[in-house]
């Protein structure tokens, strides 16, 4: 009598990429997720298109008219509203990624239980962190899109280069969105997010967003120039007015070096959290 053995079920293609059944592309699965519960949100994303184009029209209206010209290191005079409106596309590849990864990331994980369920999948939780961080990325770019554009229209481009703003939106979103992430799995309650806004108003205030490097006393000069926000904001004021050269490799890779360090402490500690 012959037996015949029925095949083993066969996973899901996705999970047969690397050994152990998670693959690198699983976290797409999160950003999925996250992409159909913002689909009934569309007025978020419509106050995202709006508020460049009020900020920067208060900017030029009223406050770049009483300051004037704006002189960079380099000797070169930009218009006050160009040299602010460098410095808030940084921002805003800074703020939607971190709130993102702080409040949203706090919520689906202490409250609504999500990630429980997702780990008894084959994915692991760098999978879950890798998610939401393209997803926080993806916001991010999405941010600074809207903000390059309306700048564009209204004449406060004047550079090729400025073509690179979107990418390296991509990268200070990454490195804010990452420690974002990390910072949530130390949380214990909503009252610690408080730390959150002490940390970013500093960075925000104090990132020559509307002031120079020069108009800093001396002896802070060097904080400001440690700070990441401020490695973002080099990046994109020299994209935008074109002064391009090779030392702006370093605060890329600043920037690059912070965010795969935190990506691996999330990640680290969402394992020590959800799989003890």
């Amino acid at each position: 009598m012959t037996v015949v053995q029925a095949a083993p079920p066969r996973r899901p293609r996705w999970t047969r990429l690397v050994p152990g059944g998670s693959s690198s592309a699983a976290f797409v699965h999160i950003v999925e997720r996250n992409a159909l519960a913002w689909r009934g949100l569309p007025l978020l994303f419509l106050s995202n298109i709006l508020e460049p184009a009020f900020f920067l029209l208060s900017i030029g209206v009223g406050l770049g008219a009483m300051v004037g010209d704006v002189t960079l290191p380099s000797g070169t005079t930009v218009p006050f509203q160009v040299f602010v409106g460098a410095g808030m596309l940084a921002s805003s590849a800074m703020f939607g990624p971190v709130f993102d990864t702080t409040f949203g990331f706090f919520v689906r994980l202490k409250y609504g239980k999500q990630f429980d369920g997702v780990l008894a999948t084959p994915m692991t939780p760098l999978d879950v962190a890798r998610g939401e961080v393209v997803w926080a990325v993806g916001r991010g770019v999405f941010y600074a899109a809207c903000f390059e554009l309306t700048m564009l229209v209204m004449g406060l481009i004047g550079s090729w280069w400025a073509l690179l703003v979107v990418p390296a939106a991509g990268l200070i979103s990454f490195a804010f969105a990452s420690a974002g992430l990390a910072a949530s799995t130390f949380m214990r309650s909503f009252v610690d997010f408080d730390w959150v806004n002490v940390a970013l108003l500093p960075l925000f205030l104090f990132s020559t967003i509307f002031f120079p490097l020069s108009r800093y006393p001396e002896s802070l000069q060097w904080v400001v120039q440690s700070t990441p926000l401020y490695q973002g904001v080099v990046i994109q004021r020299s994209l935008v007015i074109g002064e391009v050269n090779a030392w702006l490799v370093v605060p890329a890779l600043y920037l690059a070096l912070m965010g795969t360090v935190c990506l691996r402490i999330a990640s680290g500690r969402m394992q020590a959290m959800l799989q003890p």
